[in-house]
């Protein structure tokens, strides 16, 4: 029988994407191949493709079809873009409380302007970022359950599934099973059952088994009972959505676990990539949740054994309050939330987005310098304001999530905003330099300043060719500075993924110069 690559739940195979059919796990390994976008729809409203991360790489690959499909031209070198936006569109919608599948459609579409190749190459690089992605969450879930429950083997319960059927490849709740397995330390899993289509027993516990790790099947009414019985040291689950609190969409029975694990005093965490977090939404009360038809209640496998007519109550997620979860995982690190909003351990923020007004009033302006006639805005009182900065990267981190590979800061002030972005995502920072700073061979680009002119500087070989960068200054005013670092970016082969100024001053013209490419600023004051 063909079979995908080890740990692999999709993938591209020659103008369709091929996904394990999880509708017929346990008894039957197959393959479902999806020509059509309509084909993506399906499989992933009818669950054939489920599990947040999993449904957001079905999106994208599902854009990659479209524009695949959309070609035009006798070369195929013409593309019906609004087509590709109308399948988009309908993707996205296709199921609502997971926010991976929003963000993989809208990663996959920013590309949709480089032609049908680019979208492809965009989707197929999220396949691998997201094993990459779910590899160190993974790893630094089960270093902190080590240090939850030092020195003994465990037994874990988990709830539905969230192993590389629901990813791409590895699994965030139970890929950190499988690793503590690995390391000697689980005794046995308990596994809900998970209403209503039985995730659990049909997917995790074919999972644990093809590991080789030993499991019992747990009636989902039954958890409590296991708990107060001692027979449970951690419960660790996913997430389809988590709010900017910490709140938590999941699989349903979720919530009743945490309030049972509380009760109980054993520790509750959830692992899930950076992608599943809405920080647009302050709490939980927004996430809106699923329902589902009542013929998943009433019956199993064509079998009804419910009255006929039965009205059904079945929502498919609920929401775990953040003062319920002992910690949540990805792969920036752990965050132990609670009843307030505290600041976020892996730098990516906690609190509200940075408003308009409330930079602006950390400004202050000194007339005539330079020049006079000039106006300074100096950003120092912006810095020094407590954990502002972490909360401006958080903003910038989030607005340019997954589509960049490197931030290149601007001499001097763009240093400050640089080194943090670059410390709360993880990615690498390189300096574009003024005249002379530089040892080595450079790349240089002149630019017009608001009294003068200036160049700057760039070290060849310091970008990677084709890598996604993100250029990151303090202050926007004509767009010269910025332009110049676009510029130096692509003399290195490499791409803009879009530029950053936290404060833009008004009237000068910077953003319609810079409109060629993504631009994000956060404030706007006059000149």
């Amino acid at each position: 029988m063909t079979r995908l690559a080890p740990e692999t739940s999709l993938t591209w195979d020659d103008g369709a994407v091929v996904a394990v059919d999880q509708r017929a796990l346990p008894h039957e390994y197959r393959l479902l191949r999806m020509e059509t976008v309509g084909q993506v729809i399906d499989a992933i409203r009818g669950l054939a493709v489920r599990g947040a991360p999993a449904i957001g790489l079905a999106g994208a690959l599902g854009v990659a079809l479209s524009a695949h499909l959309r070609r035009s031209g006798a070369a195929g070198t013409g593309l019906d873009e609004e087509g590709v936006r109308h399948d988009a569109a309908r993707l996205a919608e296709a199921r609502p409380t997971a926010v991976n599948l929003a963000w993989g459609v809208r990663r996959a579409l920013a590309r949709l302007g480089s032609g049908p190749d680019a979208v492809l190459a965009e989707a197929l690089a999220m396949l691998e970022e997201d094993a990459a992605v779910n590899r160190r969450a993974v790893r630094h879930a089960a270093d902190l359950v080590e240090t939850l429950a030092p020195d003994r083997r465990l037994r874990i319960l988990t709830h539905c599934n969230t192993g590389r059927l629901a990813t791409a490849a590895v699994g965030t709740a139970l890929g950190t099973i499988l690793e503590l397995s690995r390391r000697g330390r689980v005794e046995e899993v308990l596994v809900d059952e998970t209403r209503p289509l039985l995730q659990g027993a049909r997917l995790t516990a074919w999972e644990l088994g093809e590991a080789g790790v030993p499991y019992r099947l747990c009636v989902d009414s039954a958890a409590a009972a296991s708990m107060s019985r001692g027979m449970v040291d951690l419960v660790v689950v996913g997430a389809d959505r988590i709010a900017a609190n910490g709140d938590t969409a999941n699989k349903i029975g979720t919530y009743g676990l945490a309030v049972a694990a509380a009760r109980h005093g054993i520790p509750f965490v959830v692992v899930a990539p950076e992608s599943t977090w809405d920080r647009d939404l302050r709490d939980g009360s927004a996430i809106v949740v699923e329902d589902r038809g009542p013929g998943e209640v009433t019956g199993f496998a064509g079998v009804t054994v419910a009255p006929v007519g039965a009205a059904v109550h079945n929502p498919a997620f609920d929401v775990t309050p953040a003062e319920l979860i002992t910690a949540l995982v990805s792969e920036k690190g752990v965050t132990r939330p609670g009843p307030a909003l505290p600041a976020d351990t892996s730098g990516a923020g906690w609190e509200a987005d940075p408003q308009p007004a409330e930079i602006a009033a950390l400004l202050t302006g000194f007339p005539d310098h330079p020049a006079p006639g000039r106006p300074f805005r100096d950003l120092a009182g912006l810095y020094a304001e407590p954990g502002m900065l972490a909360r401006l990267a958080a903003r910038v981190a989030r607005e340019f999530d997954g589509s960049f590979d490197r931030v290149l800061a601007v001499e001097s002030r763009g240093f400050v905003l640089g080194a943090a972005l670059a410390a709360s995502t993880g990615l690498p920072l390189t300096l574009a330099r003024k005249p002379g700073r530089l040892p080595g061979p450079v790349y240089e680009a002149g630019h017009e300043l608001e009294y003068g002119h200036d160049r700057l500087e760039l070290r060849k070989g310091a970008l990677t060719p084709d890598e996604r960068v993100l250029c990151v200054d303090d202050v926007l005013a004509t767009g010269g500075t910025l332009a110049a670092a676009a510029r130096l970016v692509a003399l290195s082969g490499a791409r803009v993924a879009g530029l950053v100024a936290l404060v833009e001053l008004e009237g000068l013209g910077g953003a319609e110069r810079l409109s060629g490419n993504r631009l994000l600023t956060l404030c706007e004051v006059p000149a």
